[in-house]
């Protein structure tokens, strides 16, 4: 694709407020492949302007319309599936395969739920001898990160869209092409001028003037712990909403008597993909000290079938970490591990490639609790294991950290994981392996965030309540 040389505002593509560039670094050879504008307050005002002008007309549009065009919009991203795919590949670093079936194929389905919820969901209800409206908020700030550059703008743009309410987006700098290719779907798919707007630009410059702004209502957030804490400053000395969704330190909890070799290469499968950068990824498994060593080696053999490699080759797995940043905060995690008395079991801090922001596969074995790569979210393909001494010991170092964002049980049979699993502190645990659902919300305990994102839940985010009495 073609970079625009400009913003989406107001249905058209426009001229940037000043001539600032961000340029667009494949991950995986640091090639420069794109340059986009950085965004100025000045851009972030004409696009809360245009979203501002387009919202009385869009939230008084029949549901079923908006869920119509939703479902448009979702054809639009379909028919560009591929070249989608080869543009977050290109951007992020994500394996080909990867990038098709899960950043492209997840924010379609999430789509689709949109386009059918959006028809049949009720926006009001009786209560005694009141009527209760829900209403959409108004105009929202959507700012996402990079770790899933569709996914994530689906998640916030789709049930917006739905409940009426007209959007800013400021996408990650890492990777706008893919937020400009999903405006270009917007304008295909026929959604009036206004509705959507796209501002491309730096946290700290257009990230912050759209969270600031005062004609925004609602800033959807999900990115760091660290900027999410700043946003729901800004907001909160405004009195506008927020929903955040954070950083995460997920435990997989293998229990007694579940099957071993499958939580383990499951558990494994989970911290490689998108090479560990995702805020829910299982990057601490705990194991029972009787089967401790046996998980250990498990881990090291399924490690291995994800080596680091040219993201386009069709047998590649693991790809690079998303910048030159991130490529030296993940390989000073590695090396504190190291530091701290952590047995390094497979990988370690030295780089795999000259080239590329690559990070070798990483396993950690003997950590314990209070270690800093038990703790803090390294947002790589590191892997810490565990051992506990019984359920109880198990469920505190589970909960154990600031975080409770998602999780993973393990048992013999359901009622026992089940059991363990409403224990836990945190927003998505996965039994025995359960299936990503796009109807299910999706969100933190704690410091992983406020507020839920897909299916009637995220749906609820962008609406607010008025009631009728008789």
């Amino acid at each position: 694709m073609k970079a625009h040389d400009g913003m989406y505002i107001g249905g058209a593509w426009r001229p940037a407020a000043g001539r600032d560039r961000i340029e667009v670094v494949n991950p995986a050879d640091e090639t420069v492949i794109a340059a986009v504008p950085a965004g100025t307050a000045e851009d972030v005002d004409a696009a809360v302007r245009a979203a501002r002008a387009a919202f009385p007309g869009w939230a008084a549009t029949a549901p079923a319309e908006r869920a119509a065009l939703i479902g448009a919009l979702r054809d639009a991203l379909a028919a560009r599936k591929g070249e989608i795919a080869e543009t977050i590949t290109a951007e992020l670093g994500s394996p080909l395969g990867f990038s098709e079936m899960v950043h492209v194929g997840a924010p379609l389905a999430v789509a689709s739920s949109y386009a059918e919820l959006g028809a049949s969901y009720s926006f009001e209800e009786r209560l005694g001898n009141s009527t209760v409206l829900l209403e959409p908020v108004g105009v929202v700030g959507a700012i996402t990160p990079w770790n899933y550059p569709l996914h994530q703008v689906v998640a916030k743009v789709a049930p917006a869209l739905a409940a009426g309410c007209t959007l800013v987006l400021k996408p990650a700098e890492d990777t706008p092409l893919t937020a400009q290719l999903f405006a270009e779907a917007v304008h295909e798919a026929g959604i009036p001028a206004g509705v959507f707007n796209l501002v491309t630009g730096t946290g700290p410059v257009a990230g912050q003037a759209l969270a600031a702004h005062e004609g925004v209502d609602l800033v959807s957030f999900t990115g760091s712990t660290a900027v999410g804490r700043q946003i729901g400053a800004t907001a909160g000395a405004a009195i506008k909403r927020v929903a955040l969704e954070l950083g995460g330190k997920s435990a997989n909890v293998i229990l007694p008597g579940a099957d071993l070799a499958k939580a383990v290469a499951t558990g494994v499968g989970h911290v490689m993909n998108n090479t560990g950068q995702s805020c829910n990824a299982l990057t601490r498994m705990l194991v029972h000290r009787d089967q401790y060593e046996e998980a250990v080696s498990l881990a090291a053999a399924a490690v291995a079938n994800y080596p680091a490699g040219d993201p386009t080759d069709p047998a590649t797995r693991l790809g690079p970490v998303i910048n030159a940043k991130q490529h030296e905060r993940v390989r000073g995690f590695i090396a504190k591990g190291i530091e701290e008395g952590a047995r390094l079991v497979a990988g370690g801090p030295d780089a795999p490639s000259e080239r590329g922001y690559f990070v070798a596969p990483t396993v950690f074995a003997d950590v314990t609790p209070d270690m800093t790569i038990a703790q803090e979210e390294i947002f790589g393909p590191v892997l810490s294991i565990l051992a506990y001494e019984d359920e109880e010991d198990a469920l505190r170092i589970a909960n154990g950290t600031v975080y409770g964002l998602g999780g993973a049980v393990w048992a013999a049979d359901e009622e026992t994981a089940v059991a363990f699993a409403r224990r836990m502190d945190t927003g998505q645990v996965d039994i025995n392996g359960g299936r990503f659902n796009v109807l299910a919300p999706f969100g933190g305990y704690k410091q992983s965030g406020v507020g839920r994102e897909l299916g009637p839940h995220g749906l609820t985010e962008y609406l607010q309540t008025k009631s009728l009495q008789f």
